[in-house]
């Protein structure tokens, strides 16, 4: 789950991180009253998405009177922002960030994910602050700095230090940088997040460390456990397809490919579209109905599977271990009856009662194409797209 800029300044402070003063506005009085609040004569006004690169797409904005901010609060609100990340499709912006300016001496990157190679977190830190982290990867790798952090013992104030002084901050901010990367890391490990970026992280004028921009992204499967981060779950910028099919427990993302794949198991659902690719066409969705589908998420699947229009055929591909063939197959004959299926329906049972499962859809009357195997599944699928 992802939340916006503002949302997470809001968690950073809570754990002792100094950001710059700011506040949320929905409309462009809310911005003017805003920066009243804020005072001064320099303001930042920054559309809030789900989405990085909003500077250079025109999505922030330094204001230098009341007259420019009101101007620019007016244009943002509303505007289609497309950025590198947001692809072709764009977000409507209907939140602003009305952000104090800062005077900025030097800026920094530091973020948090979780490596699955050692299993732990990781602290990343480059002196490359303000550009996207893959870049500096790509271009200078030499400027990225990492510490993998024993979950025992957190992250130790010596190594906090010595990441400080190796992204080139001043010696008289290495104290302070150290508690702010252990803040972090706290925020990180005590809120169950996959991603916590600041970037940049600046020192400014008066030798103080800001997050300017933060970002976090949360672990779905641990958010029962904070209703207060649910709470700020913005749906404006969530697909609705995968909104709706977060309400019946499965788990769905949108694709831009022409096959539809319902699949149990993550693993077995990545497996099926690689071999999809592999014969020449592109899964539609990553679909994964669970190791417990019941007729009504089978349903709910094939309907979510097409209302996109891009969807030439569906693929099913379902092991039979926890949940039984016989079971899922009747699941297929109730939901491709009701959603009157339109396009063709390709379907491989492996695992648990297949024999029992493959007569059920023998004898039901549709017009299913039976497959033995996943490359055979994929290739008539393919086949059934191209017309064959």
């Amino acid at each position: 789950m992802k939340i916006h800029e503002y949302q997470a300044k809001e968690i950073l402070r809570e754990y002792g991180v100094p950001t710059p003063r700011g506040f949320s506005a929905f409309s462009v009085m809310d911005a003017v009253e805003n920066a009243q609040r804020l005072g001064g004569d320099t303001w930042v006004v920054k559309a809030q998405i789900h989405a990085g690169g909003r500077g250079k797409a025109g999505g922030v904005k330094v204001a230098r009177s009341g007259g420019e901010l009101e101007k620019f609060a007016g244009e943002m609100l509303g505007m289609h922002l497309v950025t590198p990340q947001t692809g072709e499709e764009g977000r409507i912006v209907k939140r602003l960030l009305i952000e104090e300016g800062a005077q900025i001496e030097a800026e920094y990157y530091a973020g948090l994910v979780v490596d699955r190679g050692s299993q732990r977190v990781v602290l990343i830190a480059s002196r490359e602050g303000g550009t996207e982290i893959e870049e500096v990867a790509r271009d200078t790798p030499e400027k990225i700095h990492k510490v993998t952090i024993d979950p025992g013992k957190g992250l130790l104030r010596q190594d906090a230090g010595d990441v400080a002084r190796k992204i080139g901050i001043p010696e008289s901010a290495v104290d302070a940088a150290g508690e702010f990367f252990m803040a972090l890391y706290r925020v990180f490990v005590e809120k169950d997040a996959m991603l916590l970026e600041v970037n940049p992280m600046i020192l400014d004028r008066g030798g103080r460390l800001l997050a300017l921009d933060a970002k976090i992204n949360f672990d779905d499967n641990a958010l029962y456990r904070h209703p207060e981060i649910l709470a700020l779950r913005d749906l404006d910028e969530e697909d609705p397809a995968e909104i709706e099919a977060s309400r019946f427990g499965l788990s769905y993302i949108s694709l831009d490919g022409n096959i539809g794949c319902l699949v149990n198991g993550a693993g077995l659902a990545m497996a099926t579209m690689d071999i999809v690719k592999l014969y020449g066409a592109s899964p539609a969705n990553f679909l994964d109905v669970g190791g417990g589908a019941s007729v009504e998420k089978v349903t709910e699947a094939f309907k979510l599977m097409l209302a996109n229009p891009k969807v030439e055929v569906i693929l099913v591909n379902i092991f039979g271990g926890i949940m039984k063939c016989d079971v899922i197959a009747q699941g297929i004959v109730a939901a491709a009856r009701q959603v009157a299926l339109n396009v063709p329906l390709v379907v491989r049972l492996e695992g648990t009662h297949v024999e029992l499962g493959k007569k059920i859809l023998a004898e039901s009357g549709l017009p299913i194409i039976s497959a033995n195997t996943m490359m055979d599944a994929a290739k008539k699928a393919v086949d059934a797209a191209k017309g064959h």
